[in-house]
C-alpha cells in the first residue's frame, strides 16, 4: 500500500469512527493470509479507551464509495455500543454456550486449494468464567458465487454473518471446542441467505427460545463473565441470529423485565441480571455441560478405542 493511499484511508477511518462516538488509538500495516498489504486500526470509545476492537481494511477497499459507506457507519456505530459491553467479543449460542470470538484475520482470501472459495480465519474460545481451554480454530468459507451477496470482502461487511454462521455451526454440533486441534470447517452457504427476502436466516426462534437465550446471554456475559455489568441485548447481530427484529428483542426484553429476571441500567437497551436470575446458576451450568456434550463427535472417540466397523 502506498503512503498516499494509507494516509487517506486513515483519514476516512479517523473521521468516519468520530462520528461514532469512536477514536483509532493505534494504526499499523498488516499483511493478509495472501501476502497482500492492510492496516490494522484499534478502535476505543471517544469516552472510554479500556476496551477496544480491532479493524482491519485491505488496500483494495473503497472507503469513501457512498454505496458501501452507509454500511461502514452502521458497523461502527454498533461497534461503540457493543464496546459497552464487559467484554465486548463475548457472545452467546442458542445451545447455552458463552463463547468469544479473536483472531480474525481480514479480508476474505482465495483459497490457497484451489477450491472455488473464499475464506477468513479465527477462533472461537468457551469463556465459562473458569478460564476453559477449549476453543475450536476455524475457517469460515463461502463460495465466490455467493461472495457476490456480499457487497465487500471486508471485516465491516462479513463480521457479523461470520460469527452467527460460526455459533450456528456449533447448535448443529458440528464444531467442536477442543484443548488443541485443527482449523474446523464453517461453511457459509446459500442456505443461510433468502434471496426473496434478500437477507440471511439462521433461525427460526419462537417468542420462548428468545427469551431463554436473552436471560442467558445476561446471566452469562454480565452476571459471571462481567462482574454485573450492564450488557447489550438489542444487538442486531442477535437479532440477525435469532431471526427476528430489535423491535421483538426489546419486547422480549420488557417481558423477562417483568418477570423479575433482568433489571433496566438506562434508556439505551442495556441490562442487568437480578438475584433472581443468577439463582439459575445450576441448570445454565447443566445447559453449558449437555451443549459440550452434542458437539464431541462420539464416534471419535469410539474409533480411539479401537471400536470401528470401518
Amino acid at each position: 500500500m502506498s503512503m498516499g493511499t494509507t494516509t487517506v484511508l486513515m483519514a476516512q477511518v479517523e473521521q468516519a469512527a468520530a462520528a461514532a462516538g469512536l477514536k483509532v488509538t493505534a494504526t499499523e500495516p498488516g499483511v493478509d493470509f495472501s501476502g497482500k498489504a492492510t492496516t490494522k486500526f484499534t478502535l476505543a470509545l471517544a469516552a472510554d479507551a479500556s476496551k477496544t476492537q480491532g479493524l482491519e481494511l485491505s488496500e483494495k477497499f473503497e472507503f469513501g464509495r457512498t454505496d458501501l459507506l452507509e454500511a461502514v457507519k452502521t458497523y461502527l456505530a454498533e461497534t461503540a455500543t457493543r464496546l459497552k459491553n464487559p467484554r465486548p467479543n463475548d457472545y452467546m449460542t442458542l445451545s447455552g454456550l458463552p463463547v468469544s470470538f479473536s483472531k480474525f484475520g481480514w479480508p476474505f482470501h482465495p483459497s490457497s486449494s484451489g477450491a472455488d472459495t473464499f475464506l477468513v480465519h479465527g477462533e472461537v474460545k468457551l469463556e465459562d468464567g473458569e478460564d476453559s481451554p477449549l476453543h475450536a480454530k476455524v475457517a469460515a468459507s463461502m463460495t465466490v458465487t455467493f461472495a457476490t451477496i456480499v457487497p465487500a470482502m471486508e471485516q465491516p461487511f462479513a463480521e457479523g454473518f461470520i460469527y452467527n454462521a460460526v455459533r450456528k455451526t456449533m447448535d448443529q454440533g458440528q464444531l467442536e471446542l477442543v484443548k488443541s486441534g485443527n482449523r474446523q470447517p464453517v461453511p457459509v452457504t446459500t442456505r443461510y441467505y433468502s434471496m426473496k427476502q434478500s437477507k440471511f436466516i439462521f433461525n427460526d426462534t419462537s417468542e420462548t427460545q428468545r427469551r431463554e437465550f436473552l436471560a442467558a446471554k445476561v446471566y452469562w456475559l454480565s452476571g459471571v463473565l462481567g462482574k454485573g455489568a450492564p450488557v447489550w441485548v438489542l444487538d442486531p447481530r442477535d437479532a440477525q441470529y435469532l431471526n427476528t427484529t430489535v423491535s421483538d428483542l426489546k419486547a422480549s426484553v420488557a417481558t423477562l423485565v417483568s418477570d423479575g429476571l433482568l433489571a433496566p441500567a438506562g434508556d439505551d437497551g442495556f441490562v442487568t441480571p437480578t438475584q433472581k436470575l443468577m439463582e439459575a446458576r445450576a441448570q445454565y451450568e447443566v445447559d453449558m455441560a449437555d451443549a459440550l456434550a452434542f458437539i464431541k463427535p462420539t464416534f471419535n472417540e469410539d474409533m480411539r478405542g479401537g471400536h470401528t466397523n470401518m
